[in-house]
């Protein structure tokens, strides 16, 4: 079995190799050559932390396997590590044997922000300029850093529940050499772009905040109940996801079609774009919208990829399981 220890992946794994992972493998879900296995996600009942399972079997490229981890609230400050932690399980679809043990923190953060740039790849104005970003913590200064390679943006605008959390992306836009301005929210109609990336329970971005034209990339909302952006602007939006199943259970899509606003066929799947089977944004004033509810198969494909990597280079760790 090989191990890539979290140490190793900064220096394995690159934007450009997650982004063509999580995209080749969207468009094999949208194919039927790639599947999903059914969530686990449970409150532990300890350090009020969220824990659970994503795996799944992408036939294409012949990847089996799963992540496990969650969400440990009060790491940062009590621990000083992040409140995110995972490890992805790699196994031999032939044999079903152990393959390879990879840490998953740097991955995850890669692979979700990866899952938003394809969309502004996919879906958003070819002369998109302003780039408005609704969060700042952690996550928000990868998702930034991915975006800004999609389009030529000139402004990046941001808000955040703590402005004084702001300067985390204050600084990737002025290390990207684009100007950045804190706003209040009802300015981000302006944006061209949204990323919305909080953990929020409760709508911060309402649809009168987004304007005409806009693509907004909603990545916060991956557990029931949760929720960053209002139902209504579901219904003004047409709506893409990574996975049907998991946009109307546990992403934004729950929360609309509760409250009859759409249905399950109002929502496709982005890899459906990537193909060419569905035409994706069909006017400049089309509202557009990714509900990025995080998929095993995205972990799978970015592990698999830096394990590749890692051989290659010569720093996996081989032990005999």
């Amino acid at each position: 079995m090989i191990i890539v220890p979290e140490r190793e992946i900064a220096d394995l794994m690159t934007r450009e190799a997650a982004f063509e992972a999580v995209e080749k493998v969207f468009a094999a879900m949208a194919a039927g050559d790639a599947y999903n296995f059914p969530v686990v996600r449970e409150a532990i009942g300890h350090e009020d932390a969220l824990y659970g399972f994503k795996g799944g079997f992408d036939q294409a490229g012949l990847t089996l396997g799963l992540k496990a981890g969650g969400y440990w609230p009060n790491n940062l400050e009590k621990r000083d590590i992040i409140n995110h932690q995972s490890t992805v399980f790699l196994f031999d679809p032939d044999t079903g044997k152990a393959k390879a043990m990879v840490g998953g923190n740097l991955l995850t953060a890669l692979r979700t922000a990866a899952a938003s740039s394809v969309s502004i790849k996919h879906l958003a104005r070819k002369d998109a300029k302003v780039l408005g970003m609704v969060g700042a913590g952690h996550q928000a200064t990868f998702q930034l850093r991915a975006a800004l390679e999609q389009r030529k943006f000139e402004k990046v605008i941001g808000w955040n529940y703590h402005p004084e959390m702001l300067p985390n992306i204050e600084k990737v836009a002025k290390e990207a050499g684009v100007p950045f301005e804190a706003v209040e929210l009802d300015s981000m109609a302006e944006a061209d772009v949204i990323i919305s990336i909080t953990s929020s329970f409760d709508a911060t971005l309402m649809a009168d905040h987004v304007g005409a034209g806009c693509h907004v990339a909603c990545m916060g909302t991956d557990t029931k109940g949760k929720q960053e952006v209002e139902a209504a602007l579901l219904q003004k939006a047409t709506v893409f996801t990574d996975e049907v199943a998991q946009s109307i259970s546990i992403g934004e899509a729950q929360h609309a079609i509760s409250e009859g606003l759409i249905t399950e066929g109002d929502v496709h799947q982005i890899g459906a774009v990537i193909n060419g089977t569905h035409p994706g944004r069909t006017s400049d004033d089309e509202i557009t919208l990714f509900d990025g509810t995080g998929v095993g198969l995205q972990d799978l494909a970015v592990a698999a990829s830096v394990v590749d990597l890692a051989v290659e280079q010569g720093r996996a760790i081989e032990v005999d399981f």
